[in-house]
């Protein structure tokens, strides 16, 4: 058997000197949680509300979360209430603090979470506070872009998507031609949700006739790997969520739609109730929506708050 070694050109390139790869073996749980937040926004939110607490109680450095206590959170928790913040914000806070505990306590770093047990605010409603479009308001949206111009047709598109489908603007900007495919032979969008997870929910025909007619004059149906929506002025980019943003507004003005608090997600909101409300299975549309928590969805459900239920339609004279 020869025993010549591999010539030098043959050995794979090393990617890390020895001082790189110690220098990533040490680095800390808590920077390693922080960089596993995959949503920008979630990590934006967590890291202003763990600089809240590490002002609060005085943490320069990241193991000296290590030293934290249940009485440090408790008095972090009265701070907050006395601040008059949201009970949602303050749910927040502390949801980000255990968190990072609990990352902790599964790298054998802590013993224990200090924020488990810490009682947090309840919510004031069971009903979310995102508005809902009812269905005269949402016709007249889907309605509101010009379907004779490229911009128009677009927009027609988008705009079914939102409201049949129920996607967060951050899905809808993510989805490229290759994910609308056939599942057994129907239609299906594939959807890029929250921490990456997919889900697959069946085109509504609405949506596919929008779909078409846009893509069809646009031009970038056959390119697989092509942002679905794009900018009018071709770049090969996405359109942005920002962008998803400003044309929902300018249509709802358009259609006089006047909804206190209405932006891109009250779409998502109108898409969930109104599949309540045709008696959708709420387990069902949990899964459409790609909620984690079923909890999550039912502040969609305001079937019990339905104006036409009240009593006020049965007083009669």
């Amino acid at each position: 058997m020869s025993t010549r070694m591999t010539p030098a050109h043959h050995q794979p390139s090393r990617a890390l000197t020895a001082a790189e790869f110690h220098q990533l073996s040490n680095v800390p749980p808590e920077a390693e949680w922080f960089a596993n937040l995959d949503n920008p926004r979630t990590r934006r939110a967590y890291q202003t509300d763990l600089r809240d607490f590490m002002g609060f109680v005085g943490i320069a450095q990241p193991d000296e979360f290590r030293t934290v206590t249940r009485a440090h959170v408790l008095a972090w928790r009265k701070r907050l209430e006395t601040r008059q913040l949201s009970g949602a914000t303050i749910r927040r806070k502390l949801a980000a603090l255990s968190s990072l505990f609990d990352h902790l306590c599964e790298h054998n770093t802590v013993l224990l979470n200090p924020v488990a047990g810490v009682k947090r605010p309840r919510g004031n409603s069971n009903e979310g506070k995102t508005p809902a479009l009812g269905d005269h308001q949402a016709r007249a949206l889907l309605d509101a872009p010009d379907p004779a111009t490229l911009k128009g047709k677009r927009d027609r598109a988008m705009l079914a998507v939102l409201l049949y489908h129920g996607l967060r603007r951050e899905e809808l900007c993510l989805l490229k031609v290759r994910d609308i495919h056939d599942r057994r032979g129907v239609p299906h969008l594939r959807v890029r949700g929250k921490g990456n997870k997919l889900r697959y929910l069946p085109l509504h025909p609405a949506s596919a006739e929008r779909i078409h007619a846009y893509i069809e004059v646009a031009g970038h149906g056959t390119m697989t790997d092509a942002p679905l929506f794009q900018p009018v002025r071709k770049t090969g980019a996405s359109i942005t969520a920002d962008g998803v943003y400003k044309c929902v507004l300018a249509y709802a003005q358009q259609a006089k739609i006047a909804v206190d608090g209405f932006g891109v997600h009250g779409l998502r909101a109108t898409a969930a109730t109104n599949a309540l409300e045709h008696e959708a299975d709420i387990a069902k549309v949990q899964e459409w929506l790609g909620h984690a928590n079923i909890a999550t969805t039912r502040l969609y459900d305001r079937r019990k708050s339905r104006p036409q239920d009240s009593p006020t339609f049965k007083v009669a004279y």
